[in-house]
């Protein structure tokens, strides 16, 4: 009885984090570099690195940082282009900022220390909720008949021309997938873990 309470403790472990992992994501920003400048270390591409990820509502980023050397300021779109940290949204001292995505858009970060940001020591996090769009999406194609198509009026005859049908498309394989993930990928190893518990 031990070894299957044990069975069902871990699926229900796995399942947990399964759920969790496929919710949200954390990015640190700059990856191993962190949050630096040329003046300090080496400085990755900042806007390579925001461009090779793909983020959504609910991840958060995180900023690492010496805290005597940087810190964290977001302003508006005109202050990330002129690198000016006069006017901050909001401002980060901490050396380690954990920052959560709770909209859509972008979000301009620089950092507000000398020449930093003019050295390169800035970032825009473009924010796209593709799950929810592509869900949108699919709920669309679904709902929304294909229009009839047009043809030259059939001759006249004693029976009438069969009316042409109307069906609504079947989701593409891409559409598909997503739908499937959603719900798999989510809930899948919780209905396992269910089994699991049924099963001992």
């Amino acid at each position: 009885m031990g070894l299957a309470l044990e069975r069902v403790m871990f699926f229900m472990a796995l399942a947990v984090l399964c759920v969790t992992s496929s919710m949200a994501e954390v990015y640190m920003v700059g990856d191993g570099y962190g949050w630096t400048s040329w003046e300090t270390g080496s400085m990755p591409d900042y806007k390579e690195w925001s461009a090779s990820k793909a983020f959504k509502i609910g991840d958060s980023i995180v900023f690492e940082y010496e805290p005597e050397w940087h810190n964290v300021v977001q302003v508006s779109y005109e202050n990330y282009k002129k690198c000016n940290a006069s006017s901050p949204i909001k401002t980060f001292t901490s050396g380690i900022d954990l920052i959560p995505i709770k909209a859509e858009g972008h979000l301009f970060y620089i950092c507000g220390v000398s020449d930093h940001c003019e050295m390169g020591q800035k970032v825009d996090i473009r924010v796209v909720d593709r799950d929810i769009r592509l869900d949108i999406g699919v709920l669309a194609d679904r709902a929304t008949p294909e229009p009839p198509t047009t043809s030259a009026p059939a001759p006249s005859s004693s029976a009438p021309a069969p009316s042409p049908s109307v069906s609504a498309p079947a989701p593409s394989p891409s559409n598909a997938v997503t739908i499937s993930k959603g719900l798999i990928g989510k809930f899948g190893f919780v209905i396992l873990a269910v089994a699991a518990v049924v099963a001992y």
